[in-house]
């Protein structure tokens, strides 16, 4: 009986999602609406997203508006936009908010691919992580006699496989947002 890997991928697949997600809150110069993501308006005294109180739209490269369905968050939004991390002033007219993404410098630039090579770096760690554990119920099972050594050699070497499979698809998305951040 061969160890069954879906249990792993399918961790392996949530570390790839969870890791793609902390990448979207990374802002690349580039107006995205992910950045946002993350920030809850307080909205009748139960933290909302913003995408649920109004419209966001991306009318241009470097702009993100938002306007909301009820005037009266306006504040409450643009307070959340300056306590949140995204590192950038909303502008409210009275009517909407936009958010103008400034220039990337070159130091900003550099500071940011550092931090998503970061980011793959504890992705991929997440994923050895999740082989450590398949490894060693593998091990388990033969100490257990419900495998036999060949067995738990063709089991490891799925694991491996499946291992190297996401690593290969992490360093992919890491070297496309690196990409992106680099582009002027």
């Amino acid at each position: 009986m061969k160890l069954d890997t879906k249990e792993f991928e399918v961790r392996m697949r949530k570390s790839i999602d969870s890791y793609i997600y902390e990448l979207d809150g990374v802002r690349a110069g580039r107006a995205n609406p992910n950045v946002l993501s993350r920030i809850n308006v307080d909205y009748y005294g139960s933290p909302t997203p913003i995408n649920q109180i109004g419209s966001v739209s991306v009318p241009d490269a470097r702009t993100i508006v938002i306007q909301p369905w009820d005037a009266t968050t306006l504040k409450g939004i643009e307070k959340a936009i300056l306590a949140s991390d995204i590192g950038i002033t909303p502008a409210n007219d009275g009517k909407v908010i936009r958010l103008v993404f400034p220039q990337l410098t070159e130091d900003r630039r550099k500071e940011l691919k550092k931090q998503v090579s970061k980011l793959g770096e504890d992705a991929k760690v997440a994923i050895r992580n999740i082989r450590r554990d398949a490894m060693d119920k593998s091990k388990e099972m033969k100490k257990n006699s419900e495998m036999t050594e060949d067995e738990q050699k063709i089991s490891d070497k799925n694991v491996q496989d499946l291992t190297d499979k996401y690593i290969k698809e992490i360093d992919g998305i890491t070297a496309a947002k690196e990409k992106e951040i680099m582009e002027i």
